[in-house]
């Protein structure tokens, strides 16, 4: 029984594919980008948060850890990262709720059992489930097998991808994909290397096989403030996408600091502290230069 690693299940979005979605968050990505929103989303395993501020100081996730990974230092409980094991014992011990289990272990067939309550919705507004993580591709075989359960269904399904997989790899799950949601963060290898941590010549290698194909794909273009935002890295996007031979649009993402928090809570540091949303105005010029290399062009949430 194929069994995957899921964050979070959000209903009724609108912002990830026509119509009202389910979304299913898949743990994992094989991306570190500076500006993550769900870092919580970048570890293939189970994580702990830990919400200070909710904190009692009641010492029960102390006295209820079995692997003595929590210890008191006077001021509030301390986790030794080293000893603990992401049991989730501490976080059903306490009270406040300050602490929390990111990711939990889920079949295909209990996944589908939410998403099933839904197809009302789905068929009424065109919708359908989407696939988002982290990065769904880096569990392909449950991420195949949810796509496949839902073409059983005949729910329309969508796959936010960074595109950093085998061709192996996507070649056998798009036939089960009706929507790219497809992430272009830059086209310089060398700073999508520094601000991502990998390579960008494999993603955009399925980008374009992808497109040739004939696929359903919305590229989605996150606009970071000193990373991808000055004239010529939009320029460098605007020419790589009117090459592809298939687009059905592009969607500007502005930055945002809305996940900053969730680095403290787990205990991350976040390296882009002193980046500011763009303006209107800025967004409204990225577009124009974007609709000049002839292409569609939307601006998302």
């Amino acid at each position: 029984m194929i069994k995957g690693i899921v964050f979070d299940i959000k209903k009724y979005s609108i912002h990830d594919g026509p119509g009202i979605r389910t979304t299913v968050f898949l743990k994992g990505c094989p991306l570190s980008c500076w500006w993550c929103h769900n870092p919580e989303s970048q570890a293939p395993t189970v994580e702990m948060f830990f919400r200070e501020s909710r904190c009692i100081r009641c010492g029960a996730c102390v006295e209820a850890c079995p692997q003595d990974a929590i210890a008191w230092n006077g001021q509030g409980p301390i986790t030794d990262q080293e000893k603990c094991e992401r049991c989730g014992t501490c976080a059903a011990a306490c009270y406040a709720e300050a602490r929390e289990s990111i990711g939990r272990e889920m079949t295909v067939a209990q996944v589908m059992e939410q998403v099933e309550r839904d197809v009302a919705f789905y068929d009424e507004s065109r919708g359908g489930v989407t696939l988002s993580g982290g990065e769904p591709l880096l569990q392909w075989d449950f991420s195949l097998a949810l796509l496949r359960a839902c073409k059983d269904m005949e729910i329309h399904t969508a796959l936010d991808t960074c595109g950093l997989a085998r061709w192996e790899i996507m070649d056998r799950i798009r036939e089960y994909v009706d929507f790219f949601l497809y992430d272009l963060k830059l086209i310089d290898g060398e700073k999508h290397r520094q601000f991502t941590g990998v390579s960008n010549e494999l993603i955009l290698k399925n980008l374009q096989a992808l497109s040739q194909r004939g696929h359903n794909i919305v590229v989605r273009v996150p606009v970071i403030p000193g990373v991808n935002d000055d004239d010529e890295s939009i320029r460098q996007i605007g020419a790589f996408a009117a090459r592809l031979a298939h687009l059905a649009s592009i969607d500007l993402l502005p930055y945002h600091h809305i996940g900053m928090d969730k680095y403290t809570r787990l205990n991350k540091a976040y390296k882009l502290v002193d980046a500011r949303p763009p303006t209107d105005e800025r967004m409204a010029e990225i577009a124009h230069i974007l609709q000049g290399f002839g292409l569609l062009v939307t601006r998302g949430g």
